[in-house]
């Protein structure tokens, strides 16, 4: 099995594409550090900043009450904003302006939505590819099982956006300590469950991180599953990447007026939203279910991937 997974490693650093990716991956953090960095530059602390905080404060509340139709995504929104603010403002924490090097590793977890456009790309190709290049009969004549073929290619995509996200953070890590510094450990202000909650800034990072890394793992199975059932790539990443990018919106749009929402893919994929930075998409929703509707999905996807690779006549 490590052979195959070698194997399947060694195809895909073979080809320029990768590299390609590597390198836009890199690219991208550094042209976000430095515009971040200009911006840093010109911002000052203010010595006001209990009041700026008060105004913000008494602005939002008066929006809410000026919008009593307002959606429940957007009103909970507001009502973190305002109880964050007020925690500061009672227990003196003041918010800074200027950028160190955790709070733009935090900023780059946007990027993760890079990572996961290249693993759809990676999963697309690894069974697909092997169909339209022939080279899937060579492959099949071997005295290994079409399961082993077909599981160490899904382990080497998992593998492939596990590394590209390690290389987005320890790269936004260190730019980020290069440029701005501040490796000193500072306080997370998070809201759950109706109140504000002090964390460490470190772990709140690598737990955020560690659950993005579940958005990039249910695209990239879902690219596999239908690069396997179509053998075709093209259309793999058409799809994934149409679901990545359209998917998370509709739900968000569908999720203001139907709690079934809930049960889609897209609304249970990011769970940094039981952290605190931003509200559950609908009424309900915990961890727990999230992940429950996480699990069934990846075992539709994973079992239509493997029944049609087990069952395909390779001739055909």
């Amino acid at each position: 099995m490590l052979s195959l997974i070698r194997n399947e490693w060694t195809k895909i650093f073979k080809r320029v594409g990768t590299y390609v990716m590597l390198g836009l991956l890199i690219l991208i953090i550094g042209v976000t550090a430095a515009f971040t960095k200009y911006e840093d530059l010109k911002a000052d602390e203010s010595g006001n900043w209990k009041q700026e905080l008060s105004a913000q404060v008494e602005s939002e509340k008066q929006m809410l009450a000026e919008n009593p139709d307002m959606n429940k995504f957007m009103m909970k929104d507001a009502e973190r904003r305002i109880a964050i603010n007020e925690y500061r403002i009672e227990n003196d924490v003041q918010p800074s302006t200027k950028e160190t090097v955790w709070t733009f590793v935090e900023m780059n977890a946007f990027s993760v939505l890079v990572v996961g456009l290249f693993a759809i790309i990676v999963a697309a190709g690894i069974v697909a590819s092997e169909f339209s290049w022939g080279t899937i009969k060579l492959l099949l004549i071997r005295p290994i099982s079409r399961t082993k073929i077909l599981l160490s290619k899904y382990v080497t995509v998992i593998l492939f956006g596990m590394s590209m996200l390690l290389v987005l953070f320890v790269v936004s890590f260190l730019i980020g300590l290069l440029l701005f510094g501040g490796t000193d450990q500072s306080t997370h202000l998070a809201y759950v469950d109706g109140k504000v909650v002090e964390q460490n800034i470190v772990g709140y990072l690598i737990k955020t991180y560690l659950l993005k890394t579940i958005d990039v793992v249910m695209m990239a199975t879902m690219a596999f599953m239908i690069s396997t059932v179509f053998r075709s790539s093209s259309l793999a990443i058409g799809i994934s990447l149409f679901l990545l990018f359209v998917g998370g919106n509709a739900t968000s749009l569908l999720a203001l007026k139907f709690d079934w929402a809930k049960y889609s893919l897209f609304a249970n994929t990011d769970l940094t939203q039981y952290t605190g930075f931003t509200p559950p998409l609908v009424d309900g929703m915990t961890m727990g279910f999230s992940i429950t509707m996480l699990i069934v999905y990846f075992i539709i996807f994973q079992l239509l991937s493997f029944i049609v690779f087990n069952k395909r006549d390779v001739a055909a």
